[in-house]
């Protein structure tokens, strides 16, 4: 094995976001899984982690730019991992200020000698020089409007496209730019524990600023601090999630002594969002296809102290042979789907995914639907969401199912009704990024009707 291929940690966090980078290309690892795994596992500095956490999603968000940028300087091919090297060195020159240039070649020579050689270290070197000697080229001069956009915001072009589509060219745009920003840190107050102001006080002792969340009664954001890593969470206070991840458990509309099933449970977030909205009074039955997910909803329901839900893994799509026709009185089915809306949290996926990929999921989604549709009882509520801002994921799902199944209707989003900053059209609710700065969500309720 050369020493390009090895996983070089030396105590360096460029060297650490190279080898992040790198994994994530190589083996299409998800970003914001592999860096909470390299910051426990190397126990990295408090003090470092901002950064190594800005170089890795920096360097990653900004991918189809920094190539463009790199593009007129590069002769013949260049390994892998030397263009990763370069394109994390041209984001610090570009994008960050507060590094000094001559700072960030260095260490890039540096990183450039011990992974490869002599040789690769001058091309590095020489490359990063040129850059800074001669400058970037300016995007403006792209004459395509798409092309340029999708540069621009480092989206694949035929992504911009279809987004422009859908949603017209300043949405489009607007979501591009802000899947470039960092996601804020939200989370729920678990209402058997504490109000939101008792929440907010126990948080404000231990040093950690936060405020109410836009949107979700239930919520509230952090300003400064860890709430991962406060006593508030590890007494049971919070549960980390984004506020539109929220949404659909409001929409199912639940009350104490219902039977409710969670088709798509892990990591939990949802289920346990129900069972507090029920009080911890009923039956959650809480499925997933990956066993060892389970242990993920049941750790979270014991730190919640929430003892109403029962998990059990295997295909959701075959639930009708474990429980009875019309068992349920609320269904939700957090579909799996593109994830095109966290695309914030996991900007690999702009990359990785394809115009096929998009249509390979509507199959799994419409058999969950249908198995749902089977298990909810006369007058049930069946709520479907999605993490993702396609249509042929959403609308076009929902409109296929009602086809299919006429004595389902539509029901009004009533828990989300009173909500501010909400746009409802249909009795269907599409979150885009730019709106309220969270992810970007689908919600839609059913009703099926007394024969």
């Amino acid at each position: 094995m050369t020493n390009a291929k090895k996983r070089i940690w030396n105590g360096n966090v460029r060297d650490a976001a190279l080898s992040i980078l790198m994994e994530i290309n190589q083996n299409q690892a998800y970003s914001n899984l592999l860096l909470n795994r390299t910051i426990k596992k190397h126990n990295i500095d408090p003090k470092d982690r901002g950064l190594l956490t800005e170089l890795t999603y920096g360097t990653l968000q900004h991918r189809l730019t920094l190539d463009y940028y790199l593009e007129p300087f590069v002769k013949g091919k260049l390994d892998p991992w030397v263009r990763e090297l370069l394109r994390l060195s041209i984001y610090q020159i570009v994008y960050l200020t507060k590094i000094p240039s001559h700072a960030v070649v260095h260490e890039a020579v540096e990183i450039a000698k011990r992974r490869g050689h002599k040789g690769i270290a001058s091309t590095v070197n020489g490359i990063l020089r040129s850059i800074l000697r001669k400058g970037v080229r300016p995007i403006e001069e792209i004459e395509d409007e798409i092309e340029r956009i999708s540069i621009e915001t480092s989206h694949p072009k035929w992504l911009i496209e279809r987004w422009v589509k859908q949603f017209g060219k300043e949405e489009a745009l607007a979501m591009a730019h802000e899947n470039n920003h960092p996601a804020r840190m939200t989370a729920r107050v678990n209402s058997l524990k504490a109000s939101i102001d008792e929440a907010m006080s126990a948080l404000a002792k231990e040093g950690i600023e936060v405020s109410k969340g836009e949107v979700v009664p239930d919520s509230i954001q952090a300003t400064s601090g860890s709430l991962a890593n406060s006593e508030a969470f590890a007494e049971g206070l919070l549960t980390i999630q984004d506020e539109s991840s929220m949404l659909p458990v409001l929409a199912l509309d639940v009350m104490p002594d219902m039977k409710v099933l969670d088709m798509c449970a892990a990591p939990g977030g949802k289920t346990t969002f129900i069972a507090e909205k029920m009080n911890d009074r009923g039956e959650i039955h809480a499925h997933d296809l990956h066993e060892h997910k389970l242990s993920l909803i049941e750790s979270n329901a014991k730190r919640l102290g929430i003892q109403s839900i029962k998990t059990k893994s295997g295909d959701s799509r075959e639930l009708d042979s474990i429980y009875e026709p019309a068992s349920f009185d609320r269904i939700l089915v957090d579909a799996p789907c593109s994830g095109l809306g966290v695309i914030r949290r996991k900007p690999e996926i702009k990359y990785n995914k394809t115009e096929q990929d998009l249509e390979s999921l509507a199959d799994i989604q419409e058999q969950l639907l249908d198995t749902a549709y089977r298990l909810l009882k006369e007058d049930g509520i069946l709520v479907y969401s999605t993490c993702t801002v396609e249509y042929n994921e959403n609308e076009g799902m929902v409109r296929k199912f009602l086809e299919k199944h006429p004595d389902m209707k539509m029901a009004p989003l009533n828990g989300l009704a009173d909500l501010e900053k909400l746009e409802i059209q249909d009795n269907m609710l599409q979150v885009l990024p730019q709106h309220f700065g969270s992810d970007g969500f689908f919600v839609a309720a059913f009703r099926k009707m007394k024969a």
